[in-house]
């Protein structure tokens, strides 16, 4: 993820949290990162680099990631916390 996005300042002052919010919600399911990446379509490597913050993820991944994790895009980046 570029340096930008990292500190991007959302509406509000929120910092984007992609990473921490994907592990979070990971783990609280208990799945591993290569559960993950399967039940997304991805190949594990890509989604470890979304999780660390290596790789900016495209906006169908946060929209799918979104999906399977029963939360809003706006969760995944940590722009609000419900």
């Amino acid at each position: 993820m570029s340096s930008e996005m990292r500190n991007y300042q959302g509406s509000g002052g929120k910092k984007i949290i992609l990473g921490e919010r994907l592990q979070e919600l990971r783990e609280e399911r208990g799945w591993s990162q290569r559960q993950c990446a399967e039940m997304l379509g991805l190949n594990s490597v890509t989604y470890l680099h979304y999780e660390k913050e290596q790789r900016q993820p495209p906006l169908q991944f946060l929209a799918d990631a979104a999906a399977l994790y029963g939360v809003t895009v706006d969760y995944i980046l940590g722009l609000t916390d419900l």
